[in-house]
């Protein structure tokens, strides 16, 4: 029994030990966590400092914005020693500049290709109606001479008088028209339009593969400048002051390209080497040679086509309004005692005449023949001065690649690589006449 006690007052002793050892734990855990009084019994929290910046450019990555109020120093920017701006910063500024261009150039294409639809449609409602015209002066003029010829008293009189006038008036106002619309040349001014489109187009297509490499400069800006300046003076809109001359004195090609500097000759090419650049001696004399086929065959044939169109265009120009006068000094005369049969074939003859020969004028659209054929010499003289430009350039580093500008020159003339050296193997050395075997050049016009 005294054993048992014993037992029982040691296990409540380590009992109330243990106990008071797990209170003094938690007593001693709550001291540490128990926030400290200072002087003033006001409390001091000393909370850990959190490191968020990692966590929030984590976020920002993953959700792809970006605190305007932070500062990114990965990429300073970077200034010259002297406190010009940057190459980057001038960059930009390039770009903004070929963007504006291009943006102007977009602009002109859609003014090109309005202007010339509209022009087109003049051309169409122009021939129409002075057709019309034309051939109800014509009936008119032939109803009066029949009546005349039929009528036994006077009282037919009237009737053939307003046919007569009505005749006369039509015919006047068909001359006139026809005056202002072979001046105009309506045809030739829908294809110049179509032209300026088409090249603002391919500028704007150079523009953009420019801005697509990358790395443009200041030149190629200046460059762009100057070529839609030089399209503006080539193909203007407006017609009254700045229209092209519809039958100038000599046929010219058609030049819409500013007009670069001419660079000094090398004096004896590269002799045979290649400097890297893609250019060698035998490239270089098949280019001459190319010139010379361009020179003899392809651009002076279209200005011989360009001729013989502007002849033809000015004959027309010039038969129908005359016509046209005649037929309406006949209608005055239609129903005369001395000049009554005479009258009645100038009135009617002359009239249809004046038709058919507007019609041919203007429904063939002699007047855009003529343009395409002036166009297509200025293609030809465009490639001869690229050609020559390069092959005059002193410097060889400063010339186009040679092979990408031997591919350029066969896409443009519609041949392969090895069609353009057969090409420049089979003309002729001579450069001032033509040969009969020549071939030309272009495989396309």
């Amino acid at each position: 029994m005294a054993t048992f006690r014993a037992s029982r007052l040691l296990l409540c002793s380590s009992t109330s030990s243990s106990s008071s050892s797990c209170c003094r734990r938690e007593m001693t855990r709550a001291t540490i966590n128990m926030p400290k009084l200072i002087n003033g019994g006001t409390l001091s929290l000393k909370l850990p400092r959190l490191t968020t910046r990692g966590l929030v450019e984590e976020l920002e990555l993953r959700n792809g914005y970006s605190n305007s109020n932070t500062t990114v120093l990965s990429n300073p920017p970077m200034i010259s020693p002297n406190g010009s701006p940057s190459p980057k910063v001038s960059d930009s500024m390039v770009f903004a500049k070929l963007y504006a261009i291009m943006e102007a150039v977009a602009d002109r294409v859609e003014m090109h290709k309005n202007i010339g639809e509209q022009r087109n449609n003049w051309n169409t409602l122009l021939l129409t109606s002075i057709n019309a015209a034309t051939l109800a002066a014509a009936t008119m003029s032939g109803i009066a001479a029949t009546a005349a010829a039929a009528s036994v008293g006077a009282a037919a009189g009237a009737p053939i008088g307003a046919l007569k006038l009505s005749s006369t008036f039509l015919y006047l106002a068909a001359t006139g028209m026809m005056a202002i619309m072979n001046k105009i040349q309506p045809s030739q001014l829908a294809e110049e339009q179509r032209n300026a489109a088409r090249l603002f187009k391919q500028l704007h297509g150079e523009i953009q593969t420019t801005i697509s490499i990358g790395s443009p400069s200041i030149n190629e800006v200046k460059e762009a400048m100057e070529r839609v300046l030089a399209l503006d003076k080539a193909y203007p809109l407006p017609l009254l002051g700045a229209m092209l001359d519809k039958f100038p004195a000599t046929v010219e090609p058609a030049v819409w390209w500013p007009q670069k500097r001419q660079t000094r000759q090398t004096r004896g090419g590269l002799g045979g080497r290649n400097n890297g650049n893609g250019w060698d001696s035998n490239l270089e004399q098949e280019m001459r040679k190319i010139v010379g086929v361009l020179k003899r065959k392809d651009k002076a044939d279209y200005l011989k086509l360009g001729e013989k169109a502007l002849k033809l265009n000015k004959i027309l120009a010039i038969s129908s309004p005359l016509l046209s006068l005649l037929a309406a000094f006949g209608s005055v005369f239609v129903g005369s005692p001395s000049h009554g049969s005479w009258a009645a074939v100038f009135g009617v003859v002359a009239g249809a005449l004046s038709s058919v020969v507007n019609t041919f004028e203007h429904g063939g659209q002699v007047g855009m023949v003529f343009e395409m054929y002036r166009s297509n010499a200025g293609f030809f003289r465009l490639m001869e001065e690229s050609i020559e430009s390069n092959l005059k350039e002193r410097e060889v580093e400063r010339r186009e690649n040679g092979k990408l500008f031997e591919m350029k020159v066969a896409l443009q003339l519609g041949r392969s690589l090895s069609e353009l050296k057969d090409l420049a193997a089979s003309s002729s050395s001579i450069q001032d006449k033509a040969s009969e075997d020549d071939q030309f050049a272009s495989k396309i016009f």
